[in-house]
């Protein structure tokens, strides 16, 4: 998007250093990376990624309402009601596509925010792989709000240790070894010298939770959760716990965030950035052009039940009783910003904040593709798409 440098960069690409790429984030990461990594960075202009960020604190802002946590209360599953919220959550997502106004202009759109975790360590080393094995112009960042790698890490680690040490505070997954998500899992053990722990290996004893390490049984004080509900409800693993428990434990960021601040939240948000959103359950009458109109579930992950050609059969399939779990939202056609050697290629911005003593834009996820969603499912087979990087000149 930054042509000088979009054209540099496609002029001296060659296969070999892709490779050189991948093993290097291996490398870095200790595992291999099992999602597709795009073969390119995205250069964006800084006024525009301090745009998409502005935005999205704007957003999170307007759902801290009493009405709104009221409202949203519902939307947190009995069993999945954890104690002890906190006023707002730590870590938050907010992701947008990019479409071009009537005078050519592009302009933020938002899909979707989620009050959730996301690629903390990883998205930093997938940064700096970029920079160091394309040999960039060192004038390039990727970590906004003035942060430097130093602070950045700085801030994580009080985001996610706080003021206890580090061995009594774990990252929580369901079977981590086996996620695609286990490159940055390693890296923030090696970054902040935390335990990785599956939670089906926590032991649970009075009001205290545990695990074991080289034969030890170590108390746990706070949980960095990275276990998604949905694979819970699929899975149904064992557990020595409930999530609803009444426990002695903190959470560096809350799980009851990850339905208040999630598609729930898009019917609630006015902005100009927010496209037209209904509860299903509560439209008055289903739009004519359904064709300009996506249909999704409340509470999927990675894109799963989301209908993107919606007919009245799709909604006359659905219960009434279960239609306040879905929404139906204006279509939005993505730009295709990116010039590669495959033509232009849509890219989506996750702008990725966490929230201490104030609500911080910290980095830029670019997910790129060419197919109808930008999820590496719905772009198989394709090159120069998948997981990249925001980097921007000051």
């Amino acid at each position: 998007m930054i042509p000088a440098l979009r054209q540099q960069f496609n002029a001296n690409f060659t296969a070999e250093k892709y490779a050189h790429l991948l093993k290097s984030l291996e490398k870095r990461c200790g595992t291999p990376v099992q999602f597709r990594v795009s073969e390119t960075p995205c250069f964006f202009p800084k006024a525009l990624l301090e745009k998409m960020a502005a935005y999205g604190s704007e957003l999170i802002h307007q759902l801290e309402t009493s009405e709104y946590h009221e409202d949203s209360s519902p939307a947190i599953p009995p069993e999945f009601n954890v104690p002890n919220e906190a006023p707002h959550p730590m870590f938050i997502q907010v992701d947008f596509g990019l479409v071009r106004d009537s005078d050519g202009n592009l302009q933020p759109k938002l899909v979707e925010l989620q009050g959730f975790p996301s690629l903390y360590a990883y998205q930093a080393a997938l940064s700096q792989a970029y920079l160091e094995v394309f040999g960039l112009d060192g004038n390039l960042k990727y970590l906004l709000s003035g942060l430097d790698s130093q602070s950045y890490e700085a801030l994580l680690q009080r985001a996610i240790i706080g003021d206890h040490d580090s061995e009594n505070v774990i990252l929580m997954e369901i079977d981590p070894l086996r996620q695609k998500t286990l490159p940055d899992f390693v890296l923030t053990e090696k970054l902040l010298g935390i335990k990785t722990v599956s939670i089906t290996d926590i032991k649970k004893e009075g009001r205290r939770l545990f695990y074991e390490d080289a034969g030890r049984r170590i108390r746990i004080d706070r949980i960095y959760n990275r276990a998604i509900v949905d694979e819970l409800v699929r899975k149904k693993p064992r557990l020595a716990f409930r999530l609803n428990d009444d426990l002695d434990v903190e959470w560096a960021g809350h799980p009851n965030w990850f339905f208040r601040m999630s598609k729930f939240s898009l019917p609630y948000l006015r902005h100009e950035c927010v496209p037209k959103t209904w509860f299903l359950d509560r439209l008055e009458r289903v739009p004519e052009d359904l064709q300009n109109y996506i249909l999704k579930p409340l509470f999927s992950f990675a894109g799963l039940g989301v209908v993107m050609h919606v007919s009245r059969e799709h909604i006359n399939g659905i219960l009434p009783e279960k239609r306040s779990q879905y929404i139906l939202q204006e279509r939005m056609d993505f730009a295709s910003v990116i010039q590669t050697p495959f033509g232009g290629t849509k890219a989506e911005v996750r702008t990725m904040y966490i929230w201490l003593e104030e609500l911080t834009p910290v980095m830029t996820i670019i997910r790129m593709g060419r197919g109808l969603m930008m999820g590496v499912d719905h772009n198989q087979n394709m090159e120069w798409v998948g997981s990249s990087a925001g980097l921007y000149m000051e």
